[in-house]
């Protein structure tokens, strides 16, 4: 009997079909400074930070990557710089103004017949402030401790507020009594971003809610602030993040929200991932949430983990297929050797919706659907170029599809990856980019997102100040061609 199979078949199917070629290591980059000066982001901003460090220091900007066509691409850092030991009732957070930075990571073919190749030229072409029209709720920092300095900790608010404008930020006493998914909480831990389909706005997700917000891309003001399931949420809260764990037995763990979010080719739907386990969930059980954009409707998903201690960020392949960015914490910033870093293609049909679930009855619920090797395992792509596994970068958190390029007479995809180095350079090294290259057949159902439309040009502080705005017609997706013998 001849079995014949639809032209677009499931990952259920794909599950028996021989492993296609990897993904061709194409390009490498850093990002160590912008036109503003080395470390620094074009927030323009001054001052200095509770634990000393500058307002506008730039680093952890592989916490998200997006891509916005052209060579355009934004990123985010997390909750800012806490690293930096100075104060343990804050978990060492800071004022660090939630923001996203806009930048121009350009492919160009590399001719000199040895290396990658391609090489990436990454820059730093704008900063935008992430604020609300609306209060928002910060902490007074009473019977907090001091700062670096010996002075009082002091309120939350940032001196930069004004009327009308009001920014979140990573401090983790920037919240109300309640739920931790209270919308006007100022504490903001972005960790992934999309862009809209249209440009015109970015979502981000947030370990601290977990939330999933939309921003204007221009202003940075907020849009809006998705409704997510309750049970992701902690309502016995705390400035620092064991006292908040031991405090809970349902929802997110602390610094463990929403991780990854993905947005459908056709910027329908949302689709975000917990980095790790929920209170009430058994261990190596992940939860993905799917958003409808138009009417907020969710829908939960069973993940479960391979090898990683937990999931990094999430990228659409179609409109129910992604790839999942698995990962330990080990490697450059750690001082250990990387072992995890693995993406994973994944199905969502066909998994039971486990909203009202939770324990031993959600894991055995039917979860995702997901490939028994990898896509990609970084580790091993990157030590067969000559990395040591040290070299790799612990935190490898940001995934995005980017712009086409030819080479070798071959149409190739690409795949972004950026790590979050923490704001300490020197220890977990620069701002990453490693750049991959795959076809149709590597990757079959592939759909590039809808891009389309103007987008604004990046806002920096300065242009917040004065009231300047400027739009700029979106570029195609760009294709880059190189050809050797």
């Amino acid at each position: 009997m001849m079995i014949r199979f639809p032209a677009a078949m499931s990952l259920a199917a794909l599950l028996s079909v021989p492993a296609t070629a990897a993904p061709m290591y194409l390009a490498t980059g850093t990002l160590s400074g912008s036109s503003a000066g080395a470390n620094v982001d074009l927030s323009g901003l001054t001052g200095k930070l509770e634990n000393g460090l500058p307002g506008n220091i730039l680093g952890g900007i592989g916490s998200g990557l997006a891509y916005a066509g052209g060579n355009t691409f934004i990123a985010t850092p997390d909750r800012g710089p806490n690293a930096t030991p100075y104060n343990s009732a804050v978990d060492d957070t800071t004022s660090y103004i939630s923001r996203f930075q806009t930048l121009a990571l350009s492919l160009t073919a590399n001719t000199s017949g040895s290396g990658l190749p391609f090489g990436v030229t990454a820059a730093l072409t704008g900063t935008t402030l992430l604020s609300s029209p609306t209060g928002l709720n910060y902490g007074t920092g009473a019977g907090l401790g001091t700062k670096i300095d010996g002075s009082p900790l002091g309120s939350g608010a940032p001196a930069q507020n004004t009327d009308g404008t009001y920014y979140f930020t990573g401090r983790s006493d920037n919240y109300a009594a309640g739920s931790s998914t209270n919308p006007a909480n100022a504490r903001f831990d972005p960790e992934s971003v999309r862009v809209s389909n249209d440009g015109k706005s970015v979502f981000v997700s947030d370990e601290y809610g977990p939330y999933v917000r939309q921003f204007d891309r221009t202003t940075g003001s907020l849009i809006k602030t998705f409704t997510l399931p309750g049970n992701l949420a902690v309502t016995n809260l705390s400035p620092n993040g064991d006292t908040e764990i031991a405090g809970n037995a349902v929802g997110r763990v602390a610094n463990k929200g929403m991780e990854g979010l993905a947005i459908t080719p056709d910027g329908k739907t949302l689709v975000g991932i917990m980095q790790a386990p929920l209170e009430q969930d058994p261990s190596k059980f992940v939860r993905i949430v799917t958003i409808d954009v138009a009417s907020g409707t969710t829908h939960e998903y069973g993940y479960k983990l391979t090898t990683g201690s937990g999931v990094s960020d999430i990228v659409a392949i179609n409109d129910h297929e992604f790839l999942v960015d698995e990962r330990d914490g080990k490697g450059l910033g750690d001082g250990s050797k990387a072992a995890v870093k693995q993406v994973f293609r994944i199905d969502i049909n066909g998994a039971a919706d486990i909203t009202a679930l939770s324990g031993t009855a959600a894991s055995s619920a039917t979860t995702v659907t997901k490939t028994a090797t990898p896509f990609l395992d970084l580790v091993a792509a990157l030590t067969a170029a000559g990395l040591t596994p040290a070299q790799i970068p612990a935190k490898i958190e940001g995934l995005s599809f980017g712009q086409d390029v030819t080479y070798n007479g071959t149409l190739l995809h690409t795949l972004f990856i950026a790590n979050d180095n923490d704001f300490v350079p020197g220890t977990a090294g620069q701002n990453q980019f490693y750049v991959f290259g795959f076809t149709d057949a590597d990757l079959p159902g592939f759909v590039a997102q809808q891009l389309s439309g103007a987008v604004p040009e990046p806002a920096t502080w300065g242009m917040m100040l004065f009231g300047f705005a400027g739009i700029g017609a979106m570029a195609r997706r760009r294709k880059v061609t190189v050809r050797y013998a």
